[in-house]
């Protein structure tokens, strides 16, 4: 049985039903892409979400943040990537605050849709 599991994961694409089943099985999620970053071209729905801007200026924290604040408050571990430092020091910045039930049911809202298109390499029956 694994013990992590590293998959895309963020606020545009969720994983509800994986991770019910890693947390279920003691597996632990890390999510990369957790910006919805990375290889995507066109609109980007996590930082450019208008639910989460409004959820961001809220709390006055950036989407980043509350996009991070997410993952760990599911218990997800997560590979956010910069080589900018302040961004780095602001995404750590998550521990002192928390989002609110009504936060989680407009994040639960967010229409779910996958950055990188399916079947990823290796298959399962390459393993």
């Amino acid at each position: 049985r694994p013990v992590v599991d590293q998959v895309e994961m963020n606020l545009a694409w969720q994983q509800k039903k994986l991770r019910e089943f890693c947390k279920e099985n003691g597996i632990i999620l890390t999510a990369f892409s957790p910006l919805r970053k990375g290889a995507s071209k066109g609109p980007n729905e996590v930082m450019e979400n208008d639910v989460l801007k409004e959820i961001a200026e809220a709390h006055g924290k950036s989407i980043a943040q509350v996009s991070l604040r997410w993952l760990y408050e599911q218990g997800v571990t997560f590979v956010p990537k910069s080589y900018d430092k302040e961004r780095m020091n602001q995404n750590l910045q998550i521990f002192d605050w928390a989002l609110t039930e009504e936060d989680h049911h407009k994040i639960d809202e967010i229409y779910q849709s996958r950055l990188i298109s399916g079947p990823t390499k290796p298959q399962v029956t390459d393993l």
